[in-house]
């Protein structure tokens, strides 16, 4: 019992050290972006700016890409206590869009997320076709602008319908380190996730 508990007590120690998401710290934010998020049979809304706004967070240079607006359903939810990412995004949310907002289409699949992947699969036939499912939907990794969105984001489960809106962005560390948004809702594999600057965000259901 004493060795388990020295075990736990060490694993909670460097869970404390190396484990916990810092608060968000913004430094020259972006104005607001103004985007609509649309409505869940739709697409995502990406909007173009005329010129990036660079600022910083948590030690990071972060450049928006495009204005941002969403609404979808949780397919996924999961929390990153490790790794370079969750300085910035604590949460990773597989969203569907489309006809991969509707339970009796997303329910078909085994959905599941991990290192920051989100995949699915089916038995039998496919509910639409695998393309489709590419399509309508996305694994993001999103990052809050201050507490009170932090906050509204720890709470969103799956099933729930989400409206959020903010910046794509692309980040930068002084040691060379980089991780850059998706630009599209069309790609796969590597590099395909959006990484969001979320400013605003409700979830309902």
């Amino acid at each position: 019992m004493k060795r388990l508990l020295i075990g736990g007590a060490i694993l909670a120690g460097l869970w404390l050290t190396f484990g916990r998401t810092k608060p968000p710290q913004v430094v020259e934010a972006p104005p607001p972006a103004v985007v609509s998020a649309g409505s869940e049979r739709e697409a995502p809304r990406q909007d173009s700016i005329a010129r990036p706004h660079v600022f910083s967070m948590n030690g990071y240079e972060l450049r928006t890409l495009a204005q941002f607006g969403l609404t979808a359903r949780a397919l996924s939810v999961t929390d990153y206590r490790m790794g370079r990412e969750s300085d910035l995004s604590p949460l990773d949310i597989a969203f569907g869009w489309g006809r991969m907002s509707e339970p009796p289409v997303s329910d078909r699949l085994s959905i599941s997320q991990s290192n920051r992947w989100y995949y699915w699969r089916f038995e039998g036939e496919p509910p639409i076709p695998p393309r489709e499912i590419e399509t309508s939907s996305a694994n993001m990794h999103l990052i809050p602008a201050d507490a009170g969105v932090a906050r509204a984001l720890g709470k969103i489960r799956k099933g729930q319908i989400v409206k959020l809106s903010g910046y794509l962005v692309e980040i930068k560390a002084k040691d060379g380190w980089s991780w850059r948004s998706s630009m599209t809702r069309d790609d796969t594999g590597q590099g395909s996730c959006e990484v969001i600057f979320v400013q605003a965000v409700n979830a309902s259901g």
